[in-house]
């Protein structure tokens, strides 16, 4: 009885494959980012929950249907376009109504992802991409969406609008800027707890750093890029006063720690990724202090996005050298 003949099997990567999936990763990522979801609800009220449903709903439904488009098998249960819609949403004002939201995080996935190939093959950072294209075509809502918080936990909502503590800084001064994050708990309380005007997770500076403790205790993320971008931030803004309230203010800790260590977009060598994170750093506080933006961390990313190419080129990995005799 003569054997079969041996198949020699070539296919593409990944050849070594660890225990955490690809939907393992992204669920493990939204449940890092829940707590601070539901206290943006809590702070800033209905708005703000149906602002994140209108952004997880569009995603969802634009990543059905290019799968459907392009004929590939349905990859709503990995998480990822869910993933999308609420860092997308925690990203917005909680004044932005549900179909803004909406066609901002199917913009997110269909020109921010699908249209590059799907997960794994997009340049930029989908969700800050679909924030920007609402700052472009939303440009009111994006600018005056903000609403009032509850000044302390067991006080009430008011549905008055307001400003951030950027906007009032670049506007009216330093002063002005402290005065309106100052509330009955406190400046620093405030600031850590989350008692003051912002996006759905600005206000979530604690819960953020909590979500990102976790996915750093699962080995997810690093620190490296984080850290680089809080110190491009801190050197940057040094010479304004108050560096301290950059550090706190804004969707600074979410970009850092949740957008711009997104694992695609970002360079893959240790190197690569601590000037990544400089640059995003540097550029976020430029953005602030000279820009017309009071924020700054979202154009960082998807401008430090477009090096992440050439990064991986420079920092290649240094490949140990064979010894012996070559066989």
């Amino acid at each position: 009885m003569s054997e079969q003949p041996r198949t020699f099997v070539v296919s593409p990567g990944p050849h070594l494959h660890a225990v955490d999936s690809t939907a393992g990763i992204m669920w493990w990522v939204n449940g890092a980012l829940a707590p601070a979801a539901l206290w943006g609800v809590f702070v800033f009220g209905w708005s703000a929950l149906f602002a994140i449903l209108g952004a997880i709903a569009g995603s969802l439904a634009a990543e059905w249907l290019a799968c459907r488009g392009l004929k590939r098998r349905p990859t709503l249960s990995d998480g990822s376009a869910f993933c999308t819609g609420l860092l997308l949403a925690l990203t917005l004002p909680p004044g932005v109504t549900w179909w803004m939201s909406a066609l901002g995080g199917a913009f997110s996935i269909l020109l921010g992802k699908a249209i590059f190939g799907g997960l794994g093959y997009n340049l930029f950072n989908p969700a800050l991409l679909g924030r920007a294209f609402m700052m472009a075509t939303f440009p009111v809502a994006m600018t005056a969406g903000w609403i009032a918080p509850r000044p302390w936990f067991t006080a009430g909502l008011d549905a008055v609008t307001t400003a951030t503590p950027l906007a009032v800084w670049k506007e009216h001064g330093l002063e002005a800027a402290v005065r309106l994050v100052t509330s009955p708990v406190g400046l620093w309380n405030a600031l850590l707890l989350g008692f003051r005007p912002g996006s759905i997770s600005e206000v979530s500076m604690v819960l953020v750093a909590l979500g990102a403790a976790v996915l750093l205790a699962r080995r997810i993320i690093t620190l490296t890029i984080p850290l680089s971008v809080l110190a491009g931030v801190a050197v940057s803004t040094a010479f304004t006063g108050a560096p301290g309230l950059h550090l706190m203010s804004g969707g600074l800790w979410l970009g850092a720690f949740f957008m711009a260590t997104d694992y695609v977009t970002s360079p893959s060598t240790r190197t690569g990724q601590l000037v990544f994170g400089l640059t995003i750093g540097v550029l976020t506080g430029i953005i602030r202090v000279y820009g017309g933006y009071p924020e700054g961390i979202c154009y960082a990313i998807l401008l430090a996005n477009a090096l992440t190419p050439a990064l991986n080129m420079w920092f290649r990995p240094k490949r140990t050298a064979l010894m012996g005799t070559p066989s």
